[in-house]
């Protein structure tokens, strides 16, 4: 099983590199860089730590169900805190486990306690699927004998 940081490898370039953001940013900024890069989440870093996550769900959620203004209102009021991570080493099906029990869409990855990079749910269930039609495939061949 492959671990975070070779599946973040693994992604095409564009979806390789890190977003981000400030905590003491605006939601509006925030929601032009998803937007820009066609993402569904940022990580809120402060002093290079990450303290936070910003998504489109929290968007929904914390700013448009109440009645909140993108342009007044900063990151930090509405970001996914305190953050949930995954080590660089950690496996795929262990990140799924995380992110299932914590019901999250995005995990960003650290190593060395730096933000190596973020993972959808979407990256990780593709991943297992690419996994488990490998090992059907060799299954298939132990059983046929080639």
């Amino acid at each position: 099983m492959k671990t975070a940081a070779q599946l973040l490898k693994l992604k095409d370039l564009q979806n390789q590199q890190v977003h981000s953001i400030a905590p003491d940013a605006m939601v509006m900024e925030a929601l032009k860089i998803m937007a820009d890069k066609n993402v569904g989440a940022l990580a809120v870093i402060e002093n290079t730590q990450v303290i936070g996550v910003i998504s489109e769900r929290d968007y929904a959620r914390k700013v448009v169900l109440q009645g909140r203004s993108s342009v007044g209102t900063p990151v930090r009021a509405i970001m996914s805190s305190p953050v949930v991570t995954a080590d660089s080493q950690q496996s795929v099906e262990r990140c799924m486990e995380v992110m299932t029990d914590s019901h999250l869409r995005h995990l960003p990855v650290v190593q060395d306690g730096k933000l190596i990079g973020l993972l959808s749910i979407g990256d990780l269930v593709k991943e297992a699927l690419v996994e488990q039609a490998q090992l059907i495939r060799q299954l298939e061949h132990y059983i046929r004998g080639d």
